[in-house]
């Protein structure tokens, strides 16, 4: 599922792919960084020329870039990328001039027989212009100097991809904003792209058993009975000790602000290892952005008895819950990735998330719980005074959000008196009148005095 014509941006390792890519998304989206080999997979992002919106994908650099065992997975996910294209940016290094894998690479790109403009990259200074020239035996009718660090003549690309692009169908589009984001984040080499593969049935994310294969935060969007998703799949977390170069700290702090960004998360715990320190670590992010999250107990290929398989499940379910008992409100479903064991569970469940969110509990059953649960269980005195509870309400969705958390907002004399503890409790009572699964629920104390 893409949102109208697609451009797909192909050169070899470090010719400025990722800088053209956000130039022309015209927000930083790709990791760009001096190490050859950064992007391993295909972005995506939706932008506009000449009045045309079209999906934008960034590729990994097709020869020599990574890892040996990573090249022919880089080059079938940029032939891929082609494949569905309308349009090819073919980006070469002015400054590095022609080489041999260029014009390799040409010969690939006209057998494609797609429109092709051939980009000539990094001309930062008029002294770079000669450089460029060399790149017109190429053989493409259209060639276009610029600088994606700098800017220059990017108008004047994306004037020509304007022109270059069909009209996309206005029935086949949808915005990316109206789907439901969902962010897949775990630990390196827990199998995040391998769920993506089985869940979109095309393997759109690079999978590898070496870990940190994904270093951007990679969008890819899907449909699926007529709802829209884009999954995110994101770089693997590891503790910052561990941390290899400046482009994992890049990574992991792109895997953070995804669970940011994201509508649901969706937290994969390498179940042959089991719950780890860092996926507690990870835990805790989701929870401190009081995100709606989902636990997948992925390789479960690896560890599936031969008997008493359900009992088997429930153990490791039990256990999971225990190492991360402080989201609680997450259920855990246990996969395989690998095989697609189960995979499909998630849908069912994002869609259990979503209608639980659709909940609304009504303010006089509301008010009648939490004041029998205070009765019960009065607060504690804190600096000579109690707590009191005047009112309680449900605050209304604002349609913002396509899974927002319930929220309540509770009227007492002094928000002060109220700590974590107590909070806990009142939650507890409110999850008892509706559970409100893979939801974090939100309690916001304002004061007010007696007979307002």
């Amino acid at each position: 599922m893409n949102t109208g014509p697609n451009v797909a941006i192909i050169g070899r390792p470090n010719v400025g792919k990722s800088a053209l890519f956000n130039r022309i998304a015209r927000r930083r989206i790709a990791i760009v960084h001096g190490e050859p080999g950064i992007t391993r997979d295909r972005i995506s992002t939706e932008a506009e020329a000449g009045g045309k919106k079209f999906t934008l994908w960034d590729t990994g650099g097709i020869i020599g870039g990574g890892e040996t065992e990573l090249t022919d997975q880089v080059r079938a996910s940029a032939e891929r990328a082609m494949k569905d294209s309308d349009l090819v940016l073919f980006v070469v290094d002015a400054q590095e001039g022609l080489n041999p894998i260029d014009s390799d690479l040409a010969r690939f790109v006209r057998r494609q027989r797609k429109p092709v403009l051939l980009v000539v990259n990094k001309v930062d200074h008029s002294t770079h212009e000669p450089y460029s020239d060399e790149f017109a035996q190429l053989g493409f009718d259209k060639a276009f100097s610029i600088s994606a660090a700098h800017g220059t003549n990017i108008r004047e690309l994306l004037s020509e991809i304007g022109r270059l692009l069909p009209n996309g169908s206005e029935t086949a589009e949808y915005r990316i904003a109206d789907a439901f984001k969902v962010a897949i984040v775990g630990r390196p080499n827990a199998g995040k792209p391998s769920l993506i593969n089985a869940l979109v049935g095309n393997r759109r994310s690079i999978v590898s058993e070496l870990p940190g294969t994904t270093r951007d935060s990679v969008d890819i969007q899907y449909e699926r009975e007529g709802r829209h998703y884009v999954f995110i799949d994101t770089a693997g977390i590891r503790a910052r000790s561990k941390h290899s170069s400046s482009v994992e700290v890049f990574s992991v702090m792109r895997a953070e602000k995804t669970i940011d960004r994201a509508d649901i998360c969706v937290l994969i715990v390498d179940t042959a290892e089991g719950v780890k320190r860092q996926d507690r670590r990870i835990a805790g992010l989701i929870q401190k952005a009081r995100k709606p999250c989902i636990i997948l107990l992925n390789k479960w290929d690896l560890v599936r008895p031969s008997r008493n398989q359900r009992g088997a499940m429930e153990e490791l379910i039990g256990s999971a819950r225990a190492e991360l008992f402080f989201i609680d409100y997450a259920p855990v479903l246990v996969t395989s990735a690998l095989t697609g064991e189960y995979a499909d569970r998630i849908f069912k469940m994002i869609e259990r998330v979503r209608r639980g969110a659709q909940a609304h509990i009504g303010t006089g059953k509301l008010n009648r719980l939490l004041h029998a649960a205070i009765a019960s269980n009065p607060p504690a005195m804190r600096g000579g005074k109690r707590l009191k509870l005047f009112y309680a309400t449900q605050a209304p969705d604002e349609g913002q959000r396509p899974i927002p958390p319930p929220e309540f907002v509770l009227f007492v004399n002094a928000p002060g008196l109220v700590g974590d503890p107590f909070a806990r409790f009142l939650e507890s009572k409110i999850r008892e009148a509706e559970p409100y699964i893979g939801l974090p629920v939100l309690l916001k104390f304002r004061a007010r005095t007696e007979g307002q």
